[in-house]
């Protein structure tokens, strides 16, 4: 079973989580920015998908510019990350593809609060890959960073693990 775990990055927090999630889920998995997914990539048995929790939700291109823009005025910590796309992002991505037939997950990196105060891009992230025709599997998935633009610490453990039950759930499914 093939897995493909698809990101949004804007500062690197999140590609690091997409890619702490395919090490979990095994050898069978990869990672590649939203930006690049070919139809290879959406030929996997399963697909992860995530992205960071902008203005409470999934990134639009407002707030992707405004991003780079407080990294570049030095209004924010950290640096603009290497495959970070300002044009697409999962939320016009989903909006163009057909999921019919997969089977997915979704997640989100955001800051570490009650969600109700951030938001969390994972949920959107869950209703468009149904919207576009996917069998979403498991609850949506929050990692979290600090004020700091850096990942909370056991946060890379924790995608890994995610991963690794993924991983196991998918081999049960396949198994029945």
């Amino acid at each position: 079973m093939r897995a493909v775990v698809i990101y949004e990055s804007m500062y690197g927090n999140t590609r690091q989580i997409a890619e702490a999630i395919a090490e979990g889920f095994g050898d069978n998995a990869t990672t590649c920015a939203v930006a690049f997914v070919t139809d290879d990539d959406l030929a996997a048995d399963f697909l992860v998908v995530g992205g960071p929790t902008h203005a409470h939700g999934m990134s639009r291109a407002s707030t992707r510019k405004s991003a780079e823009d407080r990294i570049r005025l030095g209004q924010a910590e950290g640096h603009m990350d290497d495959h970070a796309d300002l044009t697409t992002g999962v939320r016009e991505w989903l909006e163009s593809v057909d999921l019919t037939g997969r089977t997915a997950a979704a997640f989100d990196t955001r800051m570490h609060a009650p969600s109700i105060f951030t938001g969390r891009a994972s949920k959107g992230i869950a209703r468009r890959l149904r919207r576009a025709g996917a069998t979403v599997i498991g609850e949506p998935t929050s990692f979290f960073v600090t004020k700091h633009a850096e990942l909370a610490d056991g946060e890379l453990d924790r995608a890994r693990a995610f991963g690794a039950s993924l991983g196991a759930r998918l081999s049960l499914r396949s198994a029945a």
